[in-house]
């Protein structure tokens, strides 16, 4: 793994056990899951899934589905196991994910765009395993950095990992970051908890 994927993994590690204590957190996934359109989904995968907020959110509608859950954190994967043992989770990164091509129905990537380090690369692994008509689903914080000007965070002795929210804040800015890695934004809505505002969004990929 490497430096970058291993400081946000050791991050994520020490957040696991509390991590499902975020009431924005809970409310995210659950508005995600009523968000995704099943229809035709066969399998599920969410990447950075972290304690499968997403999925365990989604199961009840998907009970017919595959479910697997993709993150670089075996201690937020420990939590998601317990939680839901019937559904297949995969320590691996973002951009390089352990299943067949166009296997996949339905992907899903909630509050982590932001913090992935080669969104390009796991965009174009994401259009790899995603069937042609795959739906991706995000969810993306609707803000730039602290200074104002959009740009990256740099990483900071209390956050050892850099984030971007520019590029996937606002549907315009959405749309045109993955109109270049080949998805066609089809849908979106808001969402706030009146503290955080976030877009939800379907995006797919184009049928040949």
């Amino acid at each position: 793994m490497s430096d970058p994927l291993s400081l946000i993994s050791a991050a994520f590690d020490s957040r696991a056990e509390r991590y499902d204590d975020s009431a924005m957190h809970r409310a995210v996934a659950t508005a995600t899951a009523e968000f995704a359109d099943l229809t035709d989904v066969h399998v599920i995968l969410d990447v950075a899934t972290g304690t499968g907020l997403v999925l365990r959110a989604i199961a009840p509608r998907a009970v017919d589905a595959d479910l697997i859950g993709v993150d670089i954190s075996a201690g937020m994967l420990e939590v998601a196991r317990g939680h839901l043992p019937g559904a297949t989770w995969l320590r691996a990164s973002a951009a390089d994910i352990p299943v067949e091509s166009a296997s996949v129905d339905l992907l899903t990537c909630v509050t982590a765009l932001h913090i992935i380090p080669d969104v390009p690369t796991a965009a174009a692994e994401w259009r790899r395993i995603l069937r042609p008509g795959g739906r991706l689903v995000t969810a993306t914080f609707q803000k730039t950095d602290t200074s104002g000007h959009g740009a990256p965070e740099q990483p900071s002795a209390q956050r050892p990992y850099a984030r971007d929210h520019a590029p996937y804040s606002g549907a315009a800015n959405l749309s045109a970051t993955f109109d270049r890695y080949g998805f066609t934004l089809r849908r979106h809505r808001e969402w706030s908890d009146a503290i955080d505002e976030l877009l939800i969004a379907e995006l797919v990929v184009p049928t040949p």
